[in-house]
């Protein structure tokens, strides 16, 4: 591994990089298949996701057709690591069964292990039979949805693909990874203003706030749309108050904190609700729930807007706002819903939605056409990373804990190949314009112990 971050940081050719060694094993973080019973019998708040990952040695995975296998600098944390690390809704090892099952290709995945990791920037070290556009030495990104393309179902939406799968969640050999093993259509150049640790955050909460709102998939804004953006300073958040403003929309940003408050409203956002200061709870009770919060929270809406309701809602915590996200929406307008953090039952009043004629719509990461403009995007610099944290891979429990806790604004990093942060910018002369749009999260976030 040695030898391979020092050709990355030599800025070495491509025949180095394809005269390298691929080393037999790797650095990983990963899960253990006879521990999914750990936090059996124990209360959500008992369960630590710190406690079941590993950071081990596991074997060196080889490119098989249309694959690549990518030498990872920098990777992060999404919600779908956490859910993994609590073995919830269930353990990832039956989606790797599941996979297995399909031939020789999936039965590679089948393993008592499971790396982790849906994220990641690196380098392209080797690219398996067939592959024309990528080639050892590529600075690249990797998007996380991982599909064949076999079935006609995918042909005009991939996501539809009956074979699609969350890379690092529903497959292995993920991103939180010294090395890790892609399929070709994953990748995507890595912006060249950018760190690798900053490259590395954006890939599954940009391209999914992207499919949410922008594209013909999903909500589809326009200029002047009031968007309702849930955990606004958040992951998925961060990325969708930019693209709201980007659009010419005007996002309406719900977070949890003043902090958080003043760190959207330093992004330009203007109509911003508190929700701990202002006291929302949606539900009287676990079974319950309160119409009249839903009222007070559609009038603070109007409040903010002039006296308009909201024409979309990027809806993602789930159980605990669904009710209010349908409520306040306005007549004709769309509920885009993803991820379910805070639970996958929703509770709603129907007679809001049949009788405005609002629609739910489920949206599930994005395809690779929309992955590909989202991350076109940053390369621009007209979204940027909202990277808080970095933490190195021996810490990653650490990260898991503080995506789990929400104790984060933005997204955490975690440093694979890569020493320390701040390497891999190739474009001074653009990250210079950009500098502090790019460095709000961090300069607003703690710093955790090894940035």
């Amino acid at each position: 591994m040695d030898e391979v971050a020092d050709a990355i940081a030599s800025a070495a050719g491509p025949e180095d990089f394809a005269a390298l060694p691929v080393p037999a094993e790797h650095q990983a973080a990963t899960l253990h298949a006879d521990e999914v019973d750990m936090f059996d019998g124990l209360d959500g708040a008992d369960k630590d996701p710190g406690k079941s990952l590993h950071v081990e040695h596991v074997p060196t995975p080889q490119p098989g057709p249309g694959e690549a296998l990518v030498a990872v600098m920098a990777s992060a944390i999404n919600y779908n690591t956490v859910w993994s690390a609590l073995f919830e809704p269930v353990p990832t090892f039956a989606f790797l069964r599941r996979y297995g099952r399909t031939g020789p290709e999936g039965a590679r995945h089948d393993l008592p292990y499971h790396v982790l990791g849906s994220d990641l920037a690196g380098v392209v070290l080797r690219v398996g039979p067939g592959v024309r556009r990528w080639r050892p030495g590529d600075r690249v990104v990797a998007h996380c949805l991982s599909t064949g393309m076999e079935h006609a179902d995918g042909h005009d939406d991939a996501m539809l693909d009956p074979e699609q799968r969350i890379w690092g969640y529903e497959t292995n050999f993920g991103g939180l990874a010294q090395l890790s093993l892609v399929r070709v259509n994953q990748l995507m150049p890595k912006p060249a203003h950018l760190t690798w640790e900053e490259a590395a955050c954006s890939g599954l909460v940009h391209s999914t706030a992207y499919r949410q709102l922008v594209s013909r998939n999903g909500a589809r804004i326009k200029q002047g749309d009031n968007v309702l953006v849930w955990g606004a300073a958040g992951g998925l958040g961060s990325y969708a108050v930019q693209l709201v403003r980007n659009g010419g929309a005007v996002p309406v940003c719900v977070v949890s904190s003043e902090q958080k408050a003043e760190l959207v409203r330093s992004m330009g956002a203007e109509l911003v609700i508190d929700r701990a200061a202002e006291g929302y709870s949606f539900w009287r009770d676990e079974h319950t729930p309160d119409p009249a919060e839903w009222k007070r929270f559609g009038a603070h809406i109007r409040e903010l807007t002039g006296g308009e309701d909201v024409d979309a809602v990027l809806e993602h915590p789930g159980r605990q706002t669904f009710g209010a996200s349908v409520f306040v929406t306005r007549r004709g307008g769309t509920i885009v819903t993803c991820a379910s953090t805070s639970g996958y039952q929703h509770l709603y009043d129907n007679r809001y939605l049949w009788m405005s004629l609002k629609r739910i719509l489920g949206s599930h990461f994005a395809n690779y056409r929309e992955a590909w403009e989202a991350n076109r995007l940053l390369r621009k610099g007209m979204i940027h990373p909202t990277l808080s944290e970095v933490h190195p891979l021996p810490q990653v429990a650490q990260a898991v804990r503080a995506v789990h806790r929400n104790a984060h604004s933005g997204k955490v990093g975690v440093l694979c190949l890569a020493p320390h942060p701040g390497l891999g910018v190739e474009d001074e002369q653009l990250r210079a314009r950009h500098v502090d749009d790019i460095n709000r999260f961090r300069v607003a976030g703690t710093t955790a112990a090894g940035t």
